[in-house]
C-alpha cells in the first residue's frame, strides 16, 4: 500500500474528470484519513501492511494495486498506458525485490493494469481489456505464463468502467459482485460453469464504486460503508462485511481494491 499523502487529482479517469469539472480537489488530509481507515481495518484482522513510500513525482501513486499482479509463483509486472504513472512501477518493483518476491513475466507489448486482473481458479487467469489493459497486453502475459500451467484470457468491457474491478470482484470461494450487463456473455457463462454465485449490481453503481470491494479470506470483505444496499447483499450470504468510511478517495477513483496489491497468493 501507499499513502495518498501526496495525490494529486488528474484527468485520467471518467470519475475524477468530472469531480475536476466541478472544483473539486484531492484534500489530502482527507485522503490519508480515509486511507488508514483501511490500513486498520487489515491490521485487525491479522494481516500485515506492507507500505511503499510515495514519492512527489508520482501523483497517482496510491493506487497500488495497479503496476501489476501476483500469481502464486511470484509478480508479474505490468504496464501503465498513461504517462502519469509509468514512473510508479521502479518503486514498487524495488520494494518486491527488497522483500525477495520473483518477478516472473513483464508486459513488454501492449498495456496491462492490475485493477482488470482476476485469478478465476487454480489454472484460469482474467484480464479486463477495458481502458487500461489491452489485447496486445494480454497476448503478450499467454505467451509468458502457459509455461506456468496458466490459460488466460481477455474480458472485453466499455472502456467507460476504466477497469474490471469496478464491475467485477470475486468476494469469497465462487462468490463475486457483477455489473452483469456489462460484462460479455461469454465471459459470464464461464463464470457459471464454474459454479459463481453472482451478486447483481446495477450499472448506476459503477461510479459509486459498488463492485470495488476487498476480500481478505474467511468471508470477510472490506467494502465502503455508504453502499449499504450492495453490502446488505454480501452479508445475505453469510459475508462479514467490514465498512470503511470512503468519499473522496472515491473522487480520486478508486477503491479498497484499487489500493491494495496482494503480496501472496496460496
Amino acid at each position: 500500500m501507499c499513502s495518498p499523502v501526496g495525490y494529486k487529482f488528474n484527468d485520467i479517469n471518467v470519475i475524477t474528470t468530472e469531480w475536476m469539472k466541478k472544483g473539486d480537489t484531492e484534500k489530502n488530509d482527507v485522503m490519508v484519513r480515509e486511507w488508514q481507515t483501511l490500513v486498520d481495518a487489515y491490521k485487525d484482522n491479522g494481516i500485515e501492511v506492507v507500505q511503499v513510500e510515495p514519492h512527489p513525482e508520482c501523483e497517482v501513486m496510491t493506487f497500488s494495486r495497479d503496476y501489476g499482479c501476483m500469481v502464486k509463483e511470484g509478480a508479474i509486472i505490468g504496464h501503465f498506458r498513461h504517462p502519469a504513472r509509468q514512473i510508479e512501477t521502479k518503486y514498487y518493483e524495488a520494494k518486491l525485490k527488497e522483500m525477495g518476491v520473483p518477478i516472473i513475466a513483464r508486459v513488454n507489448a501492449g498495456c496491462m493494469e492490475g485493477g482488470d486482473f482476476w485469478m478465476l481458479d487454480e489454472h484460469t487467469l482474467a484480464w479486463g481489456e477495458v481502458d487500461r489493459t489491452d489485447e496486445a497486453g494480454v497476448a503478450n502475459l499467454r505467451e509468458q505464463l502457459w509455461k506456468y500451467g496458466y490459460t488466460v484470457v481477455g474480458v472485453p468491457v466499455n472502456p467507460d468502467n476504466l477497469h474490471l474491478d469496478m464491475c467485477f470482484n470475486i468476494v469469497a470461494p465462487q462468490v463475486a459482485l457483477a455489473v452483469i450487463d456489462q460484462l460479455p456473455y461469454q465471459f459470464v457463462k464461464a463464470l457459471k460453469r464454474r459454479n459463481f454465485e453472482l451478486i447483481p449490481v446495477d450499472a448506476q453503481d459503477v461510479f459509486k464504486h459498488g463492485c470495488n470491494v476487498e476480500a481478505i479470506g474467511n468471508g470477510k470483505v472490506i467494502a465502503i460503508e455508504k453502499n449499504k444496499h450492495i453490502n446488505d447483499k454480501m452479508r445475505a450470504l453469510g459475508l462479514d462485511v467490514i465498512d470503511v468510511p470512503f468519499d473522496q478517495i472515491l473522487h480520486a477513483g478508486g477503491g479498497p481494491h484499487c489500493l491494495t496489491q496482494p503480496i501472496e497468493r496460496p
